[in-house]
């Protein structure tokens, strides 16, 4: 007996009870749902396979949902219990758990926190959208400053550095499980030269 068969055995009971407890008649549910009475009947003793096509029905009579007739486990809780994580003058706050696939922060900088930009790299693609404040961005070549509202996206493998512009300011991130990755200096050693972006 598989684990299916122990769920569908179950259905039968549970509509019994639900039936009784509504205070309504094999009658007047056929009457209701339109399926036939010895058909109820026999799916409350469980001598009828429940279906799809008779519990649907039965759910909207009831006014209760399908996995309540089933008897399907809760989902749990969908929060997530975020641990801010603080990093050079950046509270970082996730906000997914989503391990192995795209990643969601948020970040805060306070006021005054201007960092010289170090800009890294690392594997993947990276979104970010500005919330308020201003936010300073190094991508390559270019030195942008992103009011609340604007976004940018990126491969990560060009050198990128965000932060203040002496102000407060609140972003988010997402970036691909690849993004996730240790960030790597950008910087060529002394005498190396860059290569061409």
């Amino acid at each position: 007996m598989t684990a299916t068969d122990d769920v569908l055995r179950e259905v039968g009971p549970r509509l019994r009870a639900l039936r009784r407890k509504s205070g309504i008649t094999l009658a007047a549910l056929a009457e209701t749902t339109g399926i036939s009475v010895s058909t109820l009947s026999r799916l409350e003793s469980g001598q009828r396979k429940a279906t799809l096509e008779l519990l649907l029905p039965l759910a909207q009579a009831y006014r209760v949902p399908l996995d309540e007739l089933v008897g399907a486990p809760q989902t749990g809780d969908p929060r997530i219990y975020a641990r801010p994580i603080a990093d050079h003058g950046a509270l970082i706050v996730p906000l997914s758990r989503n391990p192995g696939g795209p990643q969601a922060f948020k970040h805060i900088i306070a006021a005054g926190q201007r960092l010289d930009p170090d800009p890294k790299t690392h594997e993947g693609y990276e979104w970010l959208y500005v919330l308020s404040g201003k936010l300073r961005l190094i991508l390559g070549e270019h030195d942008l400053e992103l009011a609340a509202g604007e976004a940018a996206e990126f491969d990560t493998r060009v050198p990128h550095w965000f932060g203040s512009t002496g102000r407060p300011v609140e972003f988010l991130t997402i970036f691909d499980r690849q993004g996730a990755r240790i960030h790597v200096r950008a910087r060529p050693k002394a005498g190396r030269q860059r290569p061409a972006q």
